[in-house]
């Protein structure tokens, strides 16, 4: 999940959303393709702001099957990734479906129906009168 922009500044609401989720109870997993320099130093950027993750490119150690093997399989009830089919939704809409337990389809008819309200409160509004020069 991407935390930063290609331009190297924090996106809005990220960390914040990550450390609400770690006091919520929710063990986090950084999975990355990132290794050696570039992994350290995500892990710190990480933890500079807060964000301890329980588990880095490994399964969580309950998550192992019987012989204590990391079966190295992306084992998640939730995965937030920027390559999702339609990409990611903003932080706050992530935390959102996390703590209130709502499935992609809950929240897109959600941002619908907000979004309907919205413009029946906009047609519903009196409309100016124009004037002569059409003001």
């Amino acid at each position: 999940m991407g935390l930063t922009a290609p331009d190297g500044e924090e996106i809005p609401h990220a960390t914040e959303t990550l450390k609400k989720l770690i006091a919520d109870g929710h063990k986090l997993v950084m999975w990355t393709v990132r290794e050696g320099k570039l992994l350290d130093e995500a892990v710190q950027w990480c933890r500079d702001r807060g964000v301890e993750f329980a588990a880095i490119n490994e399964t969580l150690r309950e998550d192992t099957n019987e012989h204590f093997h990391n079966t190295r399989k992306i084992d998640a009830d939730i995965y937030v990734d920027d390559c999702n089919i339609g990409g990611r939704f903003d932080w706050d809409i992530v935390y959102h479906m996390i703590h209130d337990n709502l499935n992609y389809y809950q929240i897109i008819r959600e941002e619908k129906r907000k979004a309907q309200q919205q413009m029946v409160e906009f047609e519903s509004k009196p409309k100016k009168k124009k004037r002569w020069f059409g003001f």
